[in-house]
């Protein structure tokens, strides 16, 4: 049980130009564990649920080696729900409901059968509680990954630069990266953000790929141009898991080998836009995954002759 993920399990209810989700299973740490457990046998899993949350749903993640003994049930109380309307572009979207419910109070707790984890992913939930979580294991994992949002550097900056002190990989989008440093350049960005305590810093760039950077390296990857995008939901979420999913079971921590894990994290989000919510991910094999790595591998592979 080398591996535990943080984060929300929850309802989203999804609408894009190409149709309507209804109520669905969402959340981070749903996406981080479905991705992460095709490479691991065993992920433990933290987070908190309401006594609304599918049985089926839970059970199909346990056939994934998926652990839940951390995750709480509040009997009584619903679970987390956000609902969503994407634009064409399907980059930009709104809100349309947040319902935190049982989030709102949060407190998790780590079990002693998930202490011996040598790699922690955190999802975005608020710095306090990724703080609370990194500081009750007795042993630091081995590599501590970290996403977070704008919403938390707009209301509780303090506490996120106090957190990211703590992690060694730090997940942010683009903009949020921009928006954390004051620089519109993203290797000016990574450079600030670098000083700031990580040893690593991914930008996921959407549609456009991702870029990884060390203190003295840049590496770059595309996203797979797909025919269909249903619902960009959890795809970074899926990324992530993809991500430390590889990371997990290589046990290597060296740039070259993240360098990898970037294209591992990219496929399998490209597998979630697919479909609305998890529903791909749940019917995806090895010999999926494999041949679109395949696939990644020839759009990134190129002869040139110098002349």
């Amino acid at each position: 049980m080398s591996l535990t993920v943080v984060g929300s399990m929850a309802f989203d209810e999804i609408e894009t130009p190409f149709g309507k989700s209804g109520k669905i299973i969402g959340g981070s740490a749903t996406y981080i564990a479905w991705a992460a457990s095709n490479f691991l046998d065993s992920v433990n899993q933290v987070s908190v649920i309401g006594e609304d949350f599918p049985k089926d749903e839970l059970d199909e993640l346990s056939k994934k080696g998926v652990q839940l003994e951390g995750v709480q049930m509040k009997q009584g109380e619903k679970s987390f729900y956000w609902a969503g309307r994407y634009h064409m572009d399907m980059n930009t979207r709104d809100t349309l409901a947040t319902e935190l419910n049982v989030l709102a109070d949060f407190d998790p707790m780590i079990p002693d059968s998930y202490q011996s984890s040598e790699f922690l992913i955190l999802g975005n939930l608020t710095p306090q509680v990724q703080k609370s979580v990194i500081e009750q294991f007795k042993v630091r994992p081995k590599l501590i990954v970290m996403d977070t949002m704008n919403f938390w550097m707009e209301t509780a900056l303090s506490d996120l630069l106090e957190v990211i002190k703590m992690v060694d990989v730090l997940l942010v989008n683009d903009s949020e990266a921009r928006q954390l440093t004051g620089e519109y350049s993203l290797v000016k960005a990574a450079k600030k953000i670098l000083t700031m305590g990580p040893k690593y810093l991914i930008i996921k760039k959407g549609e456009h790929g991702a870029l990884l950077f060390s203190e003295n390296h840049v590496f770059f990857a595309p996203a797979m141009p797909l025919d269909d995008v249903f619902d960009p939901t959890g795809a970074g979420d899926t990324f992530a898991g993809g991500f430390i999913g590889h990371i997990a079971r290589t046990k290597d921590i060296s740039f070259e080998n993240m360098k990898t894990a970037i294209i591992v994290g990219s496929a399998m989000a490209s597998f979630c836009v697919e479909q609305f919510g998890v529903k791909r991910l749940r019917g995806i094999t090895r010999d999926d995954i494999s041949e679109r790595l395949d696939q990644f591998v020839q759009l990134v592979n190129f002869d040139i002759d110098l002349v």
